[in-house]
């Protein structure tokens, strides 16, 4: 079980998340534990030259990339999980 959650864990961190906000204004790249490898911007994000937009929109796309990650996790161990227990990772 040990090295199946070992080897879970590397494939996990191989796979890519893209999420968006603002429809489409920020974009974000994630691995499958949750590590942000890239933010994008769209330059019409600044063309309303609200710093506070922009923020609420890099915050919720990397929420949103975070989130995903988790429950892919929580996914694939349900997969590898011998019982039936709903434990938290």
């Amino acid at each position: 079980m040990q090295g199946r959650l070992q080897q879970l864990q590397t494939e996990l961190a191989s796979r890519t998340i893209e999420t968006s906000a603002g429809a489409g204004l920020v974009k974000v790249t994630a691995d499958g534990r949750g590590t942000i490898h890239s933010i994008v911007i769209d330059p019409a994000a600044f063309a309303e030259k609200d710093a506070e937009f922009l923020s609420d929109l890099v915050t919720a796309a990397v929420a949103d990339a975070q989130r995903r990650a988790q429950e892919m996790v929580q996914a694939e161990m349900r997969k590898v999980q011998p019982f039936p227990f709903n434990l938290p990772l």
